[in-house]
């Protein structure tokens, strides 16, 4: 049995009462929740995209298509550059739903072919739409997928990966990929899925209005990512406080950016929000990013920043008022996820969050989080703060995440918010 258990400031009576807590906290959600839990499980969409064995089983030219289970994105990007364009094109007409999801393919083929999967997605529910043999709720559904469809179809809308398994994955993209100088990545937390990833209420709580609001926030330079490639959980149960959905994610998250990466586009800063920072935390050793950047989180599943066994420049975010430092940063019986990434003593570099507001408000416009974060999308660095200040000052230029000690050279150029 592990127990990790939050560094409390005062004397150890307080430190011992609130493990005390911590643990009968976490027992008790093992102990009252099972029952409703099964009801609200997920069961996480793992292994390659609809349509892969018919891919394998394709030998048209001769040769063997790479398997999009196994073959590494950077092979994927050279059997590509193999191809000639029309090639290229044949194989997104006949196999578009991998086309669309295979990590290291040209990022122009993914997203012709992923219109097309989508267009046959819709034409699929508009034959149920009015198919006699279904019920008035099957009806329903379908017509809430033909108008999903059809936004995510609307000229403009760049979409790098559509899976309708399960809840539905996708990844959208703002801003032009192909030149962008710098890229990021957003990666979610809990409810959210095909159907909300771009919901309008609550919009800087979703990945593709943080995407949006950073894109905006960066400037032309930056291409952003809102990436949903892994089932999330559903509510606060116990799917929130076990790691599981974290581990089937953490693999397809660190492929994904090794496609990015295969395809030309620079090492990525990638931001996590609530569980999205537990599929970061596990995914960190095999994540080829500059940056890693936490906010709102409960955990990343590590005791500080050297456990992450990563390269990349860590951040972290919390505002006073989000509900998540409300949550015992326990790890007990799978329970939890461990140390706080924001306290000093995992090691993180603070990203400042006094004018965010709840666990959604981080990216809003105007806030001096998002503004720090389009300063580590942009592999910028601005003077140090004291930590009662905000982080403000002339941007300076620096190079990609050159690990945890930072790219700063001198003192006073720091990377934001890092205490001196």
């Amino acid at each position: 049995m592990r127990l990790r258990f939050w560094k409390a400031r005062g004397s150890w009576k307080t430190r011992g009462r609130r493990t005390l807590i911590a643990a009968a906290l976490t027992t008790t959600i093992a102990a009252g929740t099972t029952g409703w839990a099964v009801g609200n499980e997920q069961q996480p969409v793992t292994g390659p995209p609809p349509g892969a064995q018919a891919w394998r089983a394709d030998h048209t030219w001769g040769v063997r298509l790479p398997d999009p289970a196994a073959t590494a994105p950077a092979r994927v990007a050279e059997f590509f550059g193999s191809l000639g364009e029309e090639q290229q094109h044949r194989l997104a007409r006949r196999h578009p739903s991998v086309v669309g999801n295979l990590d290291g393919a040209p990022t122009s083929l993914r997203y012709e072919a992923n219109s097309l999967s989508m267009k046959a997605q819709r034409a699929r529910e508009q034959a149920r739409e009015s198919d006699p043999g279904l019920t008035a709720q099957d009806h329903e559904q379908a017509r809430s997928l033909v108008a999903r469809y059809e936004e995510l179809l609307s000229p403009g809308r760049q979409i790098l990966a559509f899976d309708p398994r399960g809840r539905g994955q996708v990844a959208e993209v703002f801003g032009d990929l192909s030149s962008a100088k710098h890229v990021s990545v957003v990666v979610p937390g809990s409810d959210i899925d095909l159907s909300t990833f771009d919901r309008s209420n609550d919009e800087y709580g979703t990945p593709a209005g943080m995407a949006r609001s950073l894109h905006a926030a960066a400037g032309s330079g930056t291409a952003v990512v809102a990436w949903v490639g892994y089932t999330t959980p559903v509510g606060l149960g116990p799917d929130a406080a076990t790691g599981r959905l974290a581990e089937a994610g953490a693999p397809r998250l660190a492929r994904f950016v090794r496609g990015l990466s295969a395809s030309g586009a620079p090492r990525p800063a990638v931001f996590c929000h609530s569980y999205g920072s537990v599929v970061c935390g596990l995914a960190a050793p095999q994540l080829t990013a500059s940056d890693l950047v936490v906010l709102g989180s409960p955990g990343m599943r590590a005791d500080s920043v050297a456990d992450l066994h990563t390269s990349a420049r860590v951040w972290a975010a919390k505002d006073d008022s989000d509900w998540i430092g409300d949550v015992p940063n326990v790890e007990l019986f799978g329970l939890g996820h461990g140390e706080d990434p924001a306290d000093p003593g995992f090691g993180a570099r603070r990203v400042p969050a006094e004018r965010a507001e709840g666990h959604t408000g981080y990216f809003a416009p105007g806030t001096d989080s998002l503004r720090a974060f389009a300063d580590i999308a942009e592999q910028t660095t601005v003077p140090s703060a004291p930590d009662n200040a905000t982080a403000t000052g002339t941007r300076t230029r620096t190079g990609a995440g050159t690990g945890t000690g930072g790219s700063a050279s001198a003192a006073d150029a720091r990377p934001i918010g890092e205490r001196p």
